[in-house]
């Protein structure tokens, strides 16, 4: 074992790990920070990666022989290698130094990597005042029914053929939310169903892929979607309508609870917060 249980859950104030993102509290065990090292020799996905379902190889690695492992803080560097290359610094701990021990790191590797990019991710708890950067929240659907919504919302392949067919124009001009890269996915066949919203005969919003995979323990979880609605379509409700159409799908297929990471302060954040998500902690990004 490389991780001493002691001296790392002292630090893991967010249940956030390198390469795989956010994880349910009860998976934060020390062979999960085990797993993704081993997967740094075999660039393969874990069994349990969000990020397998898009098939291809691991596009992140831990840089094991640069973890550093103490008592009090612990920091994990990761390397992509998609655009011009990124090195993350994943810092747990409280020392009043660690940001700056973490971009000192992240810079010194940057540069031995030959990579653009060099930033410290800092998780925070969920008592942390005046958060900033990204929050992680927390659908249990083991809590309580989650009704079906009441307004007009299926599967992009239910709807006339009329409107699905304007999904390709919605997809394209909401690129920069991942939509045009779901509408690729679908067009291949290599995903779960993608939940849609219209209005005069067009489609205007959507949700998706709707999948449940199992985590690190077992334990069924709705998988994360793109999602986004027509700037010109929102103000009236069709992101919650949305949002509690996937629920709905989520727990009738078995799902245990979903994670969600919303910019805080963001339309999303107040629309997970207003239906009463669970804040897990936060997760700032810094440049180096």
């Amino acid at each position: 074992m490389f991780f001493r249980w002691d001296w790392l859950r002292p630090v893991l104030t967010a249940p956030i790990v390198p390469t795989l993102g956010p994880v349910h509290p009860d998976a934060l065990t020390s062979g999960i920070f085990e797993d993704i090292l081993r997967a740094a020799d075999t660039r393969d996905f874990l069994p349990y990666d969000k990020d397998r379902r898009w098939g291809g190889e691991k596009g992140e690695r831990v840089l094991r022989e640069d973890v550093v492992h103490r008592r009090e803080r612990t920091l994990i560097p990761t390397l992509a290698h998609r655009g011009h290359g990124t090195v993350r610094v994943f810092a747990y701990g409280d020392q009043d130094n660690l940001v700056e021990e973490a971009a000192e790191l992240a810079a010194r590797l940057a540069a031995v990597h030959g990579v653009a990019s060099a930033r410290v991710v800092r998780p925070l708890g969920p008592r942390t005042a005046h958060p900033h950067g990204t929050r992680i929240q927390l659908k249990d659907f083991t809590t309580g029914p989650c009704p079906a919504p009441d307004g007009p919302v299926h599967p992009v392949t239910a709807w006339p053929a009329a409107v699905r067919e304007t999904f390709a124009t919605f997809a394209r001009d909401m690129a920069a939310d991942g939509l045009a890269f779901l509408h690729t996915r679908m067009q291949a066949d290599q995903c779960g169903p993608v939940l849609a919203t219209a209005a005069a005969g067009r489609v205007v919003g959507a949700i998706g892929p709707m999948e449940v995979r199992p985590d690190a323990i077992g334990r069924p979880q709705l998988m994360p979607q793109y999602f986004a609605v027509l700037p010109e379509a929102r103000g009236q409700g069709l992101g919650r309508l949305l949002w509690r159409a996937a629920m709905h799908w989520g727990q009738r297929h078995g799902a245990a609870y979903q994670l969600l990471q919303t910019e805080i302060g963001g339309s999303s954040d107040s629309l997970c917060r207003s239906e009463g998500l669970t804040s897990l902690g936060s997760s700032h990004t810094i440049h180096a």
